[in-house]
Formats: structure tokens, sequence, C-alpha cells
């Protein structure tokens, strides 16, 4: 299944998009880590809780370990994948934005601001421009990266 059929409205699909590109960097950037950190903690041996309780003893206690890691590493794999595949998809587009385009984009859209918020403030305050003219420059970075992303509509 392509990565395009998560974000059928083209328009919505294109802020979605941007809003998923830092996770999906982080993605990208940790997931060897974690699953390096859950094959250590499938080989490892516990040592007993002591807290005051009975415990039961499960005989399959390292097996089950072992299928939940193994079920944890396929998890990650397959998020990892899908990372992949979302920026093959995405990364060419965003690079053909201008960086004054992805300033303004990344402000509106990115973690650091949500929609809403102060962030035709900081676009105006950064280009020197009046407030209906921040909203212009947004609404045309986004019309240009969703035909960068879908093709014409």
């Amino acid at each position: 299944m392509s990565i395009m059929w998560k974000y059928l409205d083209k328009r919505s699909a294109t802020i979605a998009a941007i809003k998923d590109y830092e996770s999906m960097q982080f993605i990208i950037k940790h997931t060897d880590d974690e699953i390096r950190a859950e094959r250590d903690k499938m080989s490892a041996v516990r040592s007993p809780g002591w807290d005051g309780m009975p415990h039961a003893h499960n005989p399959n206690a390292q097996e089950e370990r072992i299928l939940n890691g193994i079920e944890e590493i396929d998890i990650l794999k397959e998020r990892y994948r899908q990372a992949v595949e979302y920026m093959d998809w995405f990364k060419p587009a965003w690079d053909q934005l201008t960086e004054d385009e992805k300033y303004v984009l990344e402000t509106f859209y990115g973690d650091a601001n949500s929609y809403g918020s102060n962030a035709v403030y900081y676009i105006a305050e950064y280009f020197k421009i009046e407030q209906t003219s921040a909203y212009k420059r947004k609404n045309r970075a986004l019309d240009r990266l969703t035909v960068l992303l879908f093709g014409r509509q």
C-alpha cells in the first residue's frame, strides 16, 4: 500500500505530513538503539524483585520474555520501514521548498507551535509583513507543498 493513501484529503494530508516529519526523523534515527536495547532485555537475566509479596513460579518466563522481545523488535522494524517509506515520499518534496517556505510551514505546523498559536505573529515579525500577508504566505507554501506531494489537483 502506498504511503499516499494514508493522506487522502490533500490539503489536510499535507498538514498531517508536516506534523509527522519530526517524529519520522526520530524513528529513523533511534530505531537501532531501541532494537539493541530490546535484544539486551531479551538475553538479560532478571533479578528477583524483593517486595515481600509471594510470587507464582513461571517455568516459561524466559521463553515468554524472548517471544515478547521478538514481537517488540518486529513492531520496531515495521515502524522503521514505514518511516523510511514516508521519508522517501515526503523529503524530495520538502527539499524543493525554499527556506522561507520551510520556515513558514514549520512555524505554523511544526512541533514547536500548534496551529492557532502565535505562529502568525512570528511569521509577520520575521518577514516584517502584516498578519494577513503572513496567512497568505502560509497558504501559498502549503499549496506548493501539496502540489509537490500529490501533483495537480
